[in-house]
């Protein structure tokens, strides 16, 4: 169901009456509303109303349930109070722990850029999730795979006691999310792939191939930046410049930790571009 439905057939006269069903103190009681007000930090009047149009969805389709993530504690319970004022029975509100992403920091999502997607190759998967930091392997043991508690809490107290090294403690927990989403082969071929780059220096076997364009080329060299923006690792010439500067930036094995720096067209020929531990690229001429 679209929202559309209902939300579109609403004149004014109609959501004036919708907002008389719920106070602006009530709204406030949000915490990030609160907290923003206590900083005088500007609250748009949209904001305010989106709690109460989540809530109205709730009365629209008579929700019996209404599951979320922990950060929509305030809107599901809006539509239980919304509800009890329409003479409906309020619906029963399902809260789930938000997902941390890669970074550690905030809850996983694509625009933030900290985030496993489902649907992404399992070599990409297995990588990113080595890359998480140990305190996190719990949240995603958890709420990623269906390895029971038990078993969890044996596996991470063994690496806490240094019985087993941390890092084959994350690796299972790589196979064990792969193997949901493509399967126990891709789950084991990722990890040998991973250990054929990581430990014995071996090059991907799946590295996709660029081709540097005439016009990136400017006196038989080619600027770093230029170079990362067209293999698309970076998103443009700043970005270029700050993977340069943190020291992720490698041709065929030597770092590159000059941004201004201009290499000559003849070497980039098969070369290899790598930026982080994961991401690496094939070059060719034009």
């Amino acid at each position: 169901r679209f929202n559309s439905e209902w939300l579109g057939k609403l004149n004014f006269a109609e959501l004036v009456k919708l907002t008389s069903k719920m106070t602006v103190a009530r709204i406030l009681e949000r915490e990030d509303f609160s907290n923003r007000m206590a900083a005088h930090q500007p609250i748009s009047l949209h904001e305010l109303l989106y709690p109460l149009v989540q809530a109205y969805d709730s009365v629209c389709i008579e929700a019996d349930i209404e599951m979320g993530g922990q950060d929509q504690t305030f809107n599901i319970l809006a539509g239980r109070d919304l509800q009890e004022k329409e003479g409906m029975e309020a619906q029963v509100g399902m809260f789930m722990p938000l997902l941390v992403g890669l970074d550690g920091v905030k809850k996983m999502s694509k625009s933030l850029g900290n985030y496993v997607g489902v649907s992404e190759a399992p070599n990409s998967m297995y990588g990113k999730i080595l890359s998480l930091s140990d305190g996190m392997m719990r949240d995603y043991f958890v709420l990623c795979t269906d390895v029971p508690i038990e078993e969890i809490n044996g596996l991470l107290g063994q690496a806490e006691t240094g019985e087993v090294n941390p890092k084959l403690v994350k690796s299972r927990l790589a196979r064990e999310i792969i193997t949901i989403y493509h399967g126990m082969p891709a789950a084991d071929a990722a990890e040998t792939e991973w250990n054929r780059i990581h430990s014995a220096g071996e090059l991907p076997s799946d590295m996709p191939d660029v081709t540097i364009p005439a016009d990136a080329v400017k006196n038989g060299n080619v600027w770093i930046c230029k170079l990362l923006t067209v293999a698309g690792m970076a998103k443009s010439n700043g970005d270029a410049r700050r993977l340069v500067e943190q020291g992720g930036v490698t041709v065929n094995g030597e770092k590159i930790d000059d941004p201004n720096a201009e290499l000559p067209l003849e070497g980039l020929n098969d070369a290899v571009l790598r930026v982080g531990a994961r991401r690496y690229v094939r070059l060719h001429l034009a």
